[in-house]
């Protein structure tokens, strides 16, 4: 019995479009910093872990933010307030 070549899965196409690379890296792999303008869900509303942590960032810097903020914004203020506290890496 022949068994599949390793990563094939069944329904998988053998053919592949020539423009297709493998192996390439891509230069924004690996960095969790990606320009809040160019966010698909940017305008979503901001996430827990984003508010818990910029509730944590304005209460030291002796700020306060509207509770409600999308993606974009409190990422931006999490950037500023990070600055403005020396807390950039």
């Amino acid at each position: 019995m022949r068994r599949p070549a390793l990563g094939y899965r069944p329904g998988m196409s053998d053919q592949s479009d020539e423009n297709e690379k493998i192996g390439t890296p891509d230069p924004t792999e690996g960095t969790l910093e990606k320009d809040p303008e160019d966010w698909v869900s940017g305008d979503d509303p901001m996430t827990d872990a984003q508010k818990s942590y910029l509730d944590t960032l304005a209460k030291e810097a002796g700020e306060q933010l509207p509770a409600k903020l999308t993606k974009r914004e409190a990422s931006e203020h999490i950037d500023r307030l990070r600055k403005g506290l020396g807390r950039v890496d």
